[in-house]
C-alpha cells in the first residue's frame, strides 16, 4: 500500500478529484495549507504597496491506494494539477505499513 500526498493550487482541486474518481479512488483527504517551494514566496501589490508574500495557500491532498494503483494515480494527480507555471506543487509517495477501518475493523488493503 502506498501513501500519496501532493501539494498543488487550490482551483486544481476539482479537475484532480474527477482524474482519480475513474481509476477507481474511493476516498481522499483534503486540507488547506500554506508554504513555499523555490519561488520563495512572491511580491504582490495591495493599494500600491507592495509586500512579500511569505507563505502561499495550496491544497493538500492524500489518497491511500494499494501498490497497483499508485502509479497511474500520480500519472492522473500529474495531468491534471500541472498549469506548466511555476507552484504547481509536489507528490509524495510513501509506503503505507498498515490501514485500519475504524467502523468495521477491516485493515490493510480491505480498509482503503
Amino acid at each position: 500500500m502506498k501513501l500519496i500526498m501532493a501539494i498543488i493550487k487550490p482551483f486544481k482541486l476539482d479537475e484532480v478529484r474527477e482524474a482519480l474518481t475513474p481509476l477507481g479512488v474511493q476516498g481522499l483527504t483534503v486540507s488547506e495549507v500554506k508554504g513555499f517551494g523555490r519561488q520563495k514566496g512572491q511580491t504582490e501589490i495591495y493599494r500600491g504597496a507592495e509586500y512579500v508574500v511569505n507563505f502561499l495557500p495550496k491544497v493538500k491532498i492524500e489518497v491511500a491506494v494499494n501498490d497497483e494503483l499508485a502509479d497511474r494515480v500520480v500519472e492522473a494527480i500529474q495531468a491534471a494539477a500541472r498549469t506548466g507555471k511555476i507552484g504547481d506543487g509536489k507528490i509524495f509517495v510513501t509506503e503505507l505499513q498498515q490501514a485500519f477501518r475504524i467502523r468495521t475493523g477491516e485493515t490493510n488493503a480491505e480498509a482503503i
